[in-house]
Order: structure tokens, then sequence, then C-alpha cells
């Protein structure tokens, strides 16, 4: 076994303050050339909680900051394991598929929030340790320390409780419960088609075809985890805070640094869960605080530019957000304390153009502007009055030209052409990013698959495991494209059986490509108007034909990317790859059931709400409102709307100009490699600039003011802060947040089917919670 030398004294100065050169993920740092670290051992290198770490120390005896891909899985990540630790326990079964159905349903209820999250697997990490913690007191066991429930040691006691709750029964209760949560688009396509359509599709039909978009990605799972799993470079940054949350609740127990990290997370988490109250219900004006709106109430221009606290309200600029639930993550792959520095101002580099492009096309009135909401997600008539999307359509939702005719093309707001505009083409940039950053070392894994193992130390340490074969995946895929190709005839959808095929190919091809943007810098790029844009050209005329389209093309390629990163999990967290395997498979079958179930109650309830432009500051259909008017302007008006000369016929065009974009930042590189311009993620950059088209944005400089400091200041000033707490910071803040967000939910926010508003006073005003004039209802 390899040694790396262990400092003896813990007592030595370090020195915080120490930095070195920056290096973005996507340099990779090559573990072939440093085999003691390929086979290092959890003994050599130590635990995240110790203060001095041989592994974390320059050349001068300083703590280095956290940089490569290699100090990603092996300074922040435990390579302990215990293979003999049970797993299908009925702790693990019982927990599991209770929180299954409980992220699921959390997870619909957020979807249809004025600012859709996701629900955070922190939320759930936390809840399932809690409740594993006590069912291992309170359940009988051959190893229970009262007497009075101990019993014989059977397999049938150790399978009820096998003694302390572990970190494999966690890890694996965690991604059931999960991928139960992942919000469906199939819920879009049936949202729409009860909310504009006025159809109801039978349950029967509407779960099957859920459970089927949620599992057909399998197929693609099994081929792509030799590239977008098992390789060092494949980081996925945002697991950061689960997996060192893992490791804080199970490994080292008996040690008092550990011990620290647990306190100072439990404390955190409270703290915030109390906190949270105030911008989510007593005091919503601390969801945004914007001075300029308190001098200027009756200024629409300060409304669109400095108010965001409620849904489509402004820009949000020089706001403070005192609400974790919108300045942190949101359960979300981008969040200000883990994703790394030169992501996040790729990111908000874009929203700065976005800023000028939205307030410049307004106040010239470019594309009508000004005759309709200044955000906004629906259609409107040129008058600025919301299109009558049901007067263009013949009784089986196909385009009437003779209708079309009478009233008119409809318009977007400006903001949600923008929106669209940067969305096709960060596409276009992905694609070149892919190929002159990533194509190379996709491509000799692929070629070497066979013939060269892997050498990450995680996927060293895994090998005891049985692997799951590639027959799994293809069983699950063609069992899924059976019933989601039978389910598309049964629905009437419109789509005919080569669409479903050629949308499948779409998700094929782009998974290399985008995924390892996610894998490697933490973004999720979408692929849903590249996917809408293809099915109005191969299927013009049918706009619920197209929401099909996009539910096999664009949610296959998304949940195909989830279940990679649960993979990812697996391997920092040492779960056998046959056990992640079986609880995705549960956690989508239950997802799909709950969130259908969910959707109809939702809508019964609140159907006024959802209809709304801006909605309220619990319930809003904006995620429904923008699905079908893009359904309805690809699918049905895809030629008359984008062929080249009509009104929006540009926006296709950006994919192509999309493609570009990286080439001069490339080529700097190149020319000037310690410039830095290999930090500039161009297609995040480019996605952005419409990343304030929806939604409340009053959160968004006090992210930037987070991640500055976590990213660039603790992580080069204080690196050992850094290492030890910056991801359990995190996690503390996300779980807590989450967890006031389902109390709240239910308790006053109106999910159990009556809302018990706060009293109106000085931070709870009537109107905006910023106090800038409301502009539309």
């Amino acid at each position: 076994m390899a040694t790396i030398e262990r400092k003896a004294s813990e007592s030595s100065a370090i020195d915080e303050k120490a930095t070195v050169p920056d290096s973005p993920l996507n340099e990779k740092e090559d573990l072939h050339d440093n085999p003691d670290l390929v086979k290092a051992d959890a003994a050599d290198v130590g635990d995240v909680s110790e203060d001095v770490r041989a592994i974390d120390l320059d050349a001068t005896g300083h703590e280095r900051p956290i940089e490569t891909d290699a100090d990603y899985a092996l300074r922040l990540v435990s390579l302990d394991d215990d293979p003999t630790l049970p797993i299908h326990t009925f702790r693990t079964w019982f927990l599991g598929l209770g929180l299954a159905c409980f992220a699921a349903v959390l997870g619909e209820l957020f979807y249809f929030r004025p600012q859709t999250v996701q629900v955070s697997g922190l939320f759930l990490q936390v809840l399932a340790f809690i409740l594993g913690r006590g069912l291992e007191s309170i359940l009988p066991g051959p190893n229970q320390p009262q007497a009075k429930l101990r019993t014989a040691n059977t397999w049938f006691w150790r399978f009820i409780n096998p003694g302390p709750f572990n970190i494999k029964e966690h890890v694996a209760i965690s991604i059931m419960s999960t991928t139960a949560s992942d919000q469906a688009i199939a819920i879009s396509v049936f949202a729409a088609q009860d909310l504009y359509y006025h159809v109801t599709i039978n349950p029967a039909i509407a779960i099957f075809t859920l459970i089927a978009s949620q599992l057909i990605g399998y197929g693609l799972t099994g081929l792509a985890r030799d590239y977008l799993v098992y390789p060092t470079w494949a980081v996925y940054p945002f697991l950061m805070p689960q997996v060192q949350l893992f490791d804080a609740m199970h490994r080292a127990k008996g040690v008092f640094l550990q011990r620290k990290r647990r306190i100072f997370f439990w404390a955190v988490l409270i703290s915030i869960f109390v906190w949270e109250w105030f911008p989510e219900y007593i005091a919503p004006t601390l969801t945004g605080i914007s001075i300029i709106c308190l001098a200027a109430r009756r200024s629409a221009w300060v409304t669109r530019i400095f108010g965001g606290a409620a849904g489509n309200e402004g820009l949000g600029l020089f706001a403070l957000s005192l609400d974790w639930n919108y300045v942190g993550s949101g359960g979300s792959a981008i969040g200000s304390l883990f994703t790394p520095l030169a992501t996040q101002l790729s990111l908000y580099s874009g929203v700065i153009v976005c800023i000028l492009a939205f307030c410049l096309c307004y106040s010239q009135n470019v594309w009508h502007a000004q005759n309709f909401p200044f955000l906004s997600q629906l259609l409107f008539y040129e008058n600025g009055t919301e299109y009558q999307q049901l007067a263009i359509l013949n009784p089986d939702f196909t385009l009437n030209n003779t209708l079309l005719d009478q009233q008119g093309l409809p318009y977007y707001a400006a903001s949600q052409t923008l929106y669209q505009l940067s969305r096709t083409a960060y596409i276009g940039a992905a694609v070149t990013h892919f190929f002159i950053w990533h194509a190379k070392d996709v491509w000799n894994i692929i070629r070497n698959v066979r013939t060269q193992e892997c050498q990450d130390v995680h996927y060293q340490k895994m090998k005891v495991y049985k692997e799951v074969p590639v027959w799994w995946f293809l069983i699950i895929f063609l069992i899924t494209f059976a019933l989601g190709l039978g389910l598309l005839y049964a629905a009437d959808s419109g789509l005919p059986w080569w669409g479903f095929i050629v949308a499948l190919i779409f998700t094929a091809v782009f998974i290399p490509i985008l995924g390892t943007l996610y894998a490697t810098v933490g973004y999720q790029p979408s692929l849903q108007f590249l996917i809408q844009m293809v099915g109005g050209a191969m299927i013009p005329g049918k706009p619920v034909a197209n929401m099909y389209f996009t539910l096999y093309g664009y949610q296959t390629y998304q949940l195909t990317l989830n279940l990679l990163r649960d993979l990812k999990l697996g391997q920092y967290t040492k779960l056998p790859p046959r056990a992640t395997f079986i609880m995705q498979t549960v956690g989508g079958i239950i997802g799909g059931v709950l969130n259908y179930v969910v959707m109809k109650s939702v809508i019964e309830g609140n159907r006024p709400l959802l209809l709304a432009v801006q909605g309220s500051n619990v319930w809003s259909g904006q995620q429904v409102q923008s699905y079908n008017s893009n359904a309805i302007t690809w699918g049905a008006l895809a030629v008359p709307l984008y062929a080249p000369g009509a009104r929006y016929g540009f926006i296709p065009w950006m994919l192509i100009a999309g493609l570009a974009v990286p080439i001069p930042f490339w080529l700097a590189h190149r020319r000037w490699p310690t410039f830095g311009f290999n930090y500039v993620f161009t297609p995040v950059v480019v996605a952005e600039l419409g990343f304030l088209s929806v939604g409340i944005n009053s959160s968004w400089m006090t992210s930037l003011a987070v991640a500055v400091l976590s990213q660039w200041y603790l992580r080069k000033r204080r690196p050992r802060w850094f290492r030890k707490y910056n991801f359990l910071l995190s996690a503390a803040l996300d779980g807590g947040t989450q967890i006031m967000v389902f109390v709240f939910s239910f308790a006053v926010g109106g999910a159990s089917g009556t809302a018990r508003p706060f009293p109106n006073w000085a931070l709870n005003p009537t109107g905006n919670p910023d106090y800038c004039e409301r502009l539309s209802d």
C-alpha cells in the first residue's frame, strides 16, 4: 500500500492565507502522474475534519486552497469504506419509501411556487438521518444496547435493526427520495392541457406516462457512466455539501474535531429554520430590501429595474435579500457556497448583460415591448391583452390557418424573447465548448474503455462491489420505450412514432456534449428550446404533439444527468452500484404516481391564480404558462413566427451564432495562457442573458456577494476553514431552509387547502413586498 506521510503534530501553525494560482476544473490533473494518490488509503490521507494533513500542505508547509479536480476527490471526500455494512434493511426500505412519497409531494408543491425550486437533497438527507437514528433507538435488534429491545441474532432481526444507522443505508434512502422528488416535465404537459385546453388525461395514462418519461433515460445512463461518472475530472461540485455531510454524520464519530463539525451543522440548521419564518411569512420585505424602491414608490421604471421581491416584478438591481430560500441554491446545481467561482462569475456576467438588454429593448419599444408586461411568460395580442390560443386551433388542437388570420400572430414580452434568444444561442456555445475543451478526453475514454481501467481513486475503491450490467439498463430502457410509445397513441398526443424516436436520438447526442459541463463546472444546460424548435419544424401545427416531443427529448436528457449525478454520489460515498440502481428505479416510479395526484389537487384549488400573470407569493402558474406558450409558438406557429424573415425568425439563427462565441476565448487562452481566459465559461454567460426573465429576482446580487466571500476569500485566504466547514455550512443553510418551507407550506401557506396570511404591517405590505409600484395583477 502506498503511504502518504502524515504531519505528526496537530498543533503546528498553519498559514491559511497562503495562495496559489487558480486552476479551473476543466484543466484536469492527471492522477496517472501520481500513483501514490491513485492507491491511497483512508488511513494515509486522513479525515476531512482533521486540522493538519500532509495532503493539504504545499511545499512550504502551508495549507493550500482547493483548486483541482484531484483536490475535490482526495481532500474533500473520504476514502473510508466498510463493505460489510448492511444496506437493504427494514430501515432503508421503510424510510426510503416514506421519504420518497414525501419528497414527490413536496417537489410538486414547489413546482407551483412563484420561484420554482427543487427539493433539496440536503433536506432529505437531514430528515433521513434524524428518522434513521430514531429507528435505530426504538426497533428491536440483536445489537440493541437496551436489554428489553435486544433479540436473537437471526437474519430477520438483523434485517429489522442490524445496529447503528450506517452511511450506506443513509445514502440509499437519500437517492431513492431525491429521485422521487425530481420535477417531471410531464406535469407541465398535463397541467397545460387541463388549464388551457380543458382536456383531462385519463389518470392511468398520465401516471404511466410519468413513470415511462422518468425512467427511459436509464439506457443512456448505462452508456455514459464510463465518461461522466467514473473519471476524477467528473467532479459534480454541487455534490460536495451532501458528501461532506454524510462523512460528518457517519465517519470518525469519536474524533473531537468531527463532533465540532456536527455541532456546527445542527446549530446553523436550527438557526436558519427559525430565521426563514421572517422573510417567508412574517416580514416578506426581507426577501428584497430596495432602498431605491422605498425612495420612489410610484415609478414604473424603478419597479422594473430595482424591484424584484415578488414574482415577475423587476430585475432586483442593488436589492439586498435576506431570504436564503432565494439566495441559496434552492436545491439546484448552482449555489453560492459550492459552485466554483469561475462558473458563478460567468453566470453573473450574463446577468449584467441581461439587465442592459431588457431595459434597452423595453425603453426603445423593440418588438412592441411597451405594449406588454416587462416580465411575463404569456402570449399577447399586439394591444397587450392575453392571446386566446384556443381561438386559432381546431377541435383536435391542430393549427387552423383561417382562424390564425383572423386572430393574428401572438407576441412575446421582450424579456421572454431575449430569454429564448439566449437559451437558443448557448446550445451552439455549449457544442463548441465541448469540442474545444472536452471532446478529446471523452473520446479517449470511450476508445479505451475496454482496454484501460479508470484510475480514479474512488472508482478503485468501488471495485469490491458488483457493477450494474449494461443489460439491466437496457431492459429498463426497452420497457419504458414500449410503454412511452404506446401511451403516446393512448393519450391522443399527435406525436408520431418516428417523432418519439427522433426526440430520444437528440438526447443521446447531447448527453456527452452538455453532460461534461454539468459534471465539471456544476452547470446543467437546458435543451428545451432546441428540442421545441426541432419538434416544431418536424411536426408543424401541433402544439400538443410538441409538448410530448419536448417531454421525451428534453426530460430524458435532464433525468439522465440526474441519474448520473446519483451514480457519482454513490461512488463518492461507496454505495454499491446495484443498490443505487434499485433505489433510483423505485424512486422514479413513486415520483410518477404522486406527482400526478398532487398536480390535480393544486389545479383544482388554485386555478385562477395559476392562470394569472403574476399569481401570488405562494402560488404561481409561471412554469406551466411558459411551457404552454412555447408549445403554441414552436408547435403550432413555428413557420409563421420563426421562419426566416418572420417576426422571431432571428431566434433559430442564434444556434449558429452561438457556435462562434467560445472560439475567441479559446484562442486568447492559447495565446496568453496565464490571463485567465479559460475561466470564462461562455455557454454559461450566453445562457444567462435571460436569467431574470421570470420569478423573484431580488436575490441575485446577494448571491454574488456570498459567492465571492465563499469561493474567493474563504477558499483562498482561509483554506482550512473552507475545507472543513464551507460545504457543511451550505448543507445546513439549504437543509434548514427547505424544512422551514415545507412546514410553512402546509401550516399556513395553503398547501393543505387553506392559506393563513400574516397580517399586514410595515414589513408585510399590501402590493409588492419591497414597496415598489405594482404594475400588474
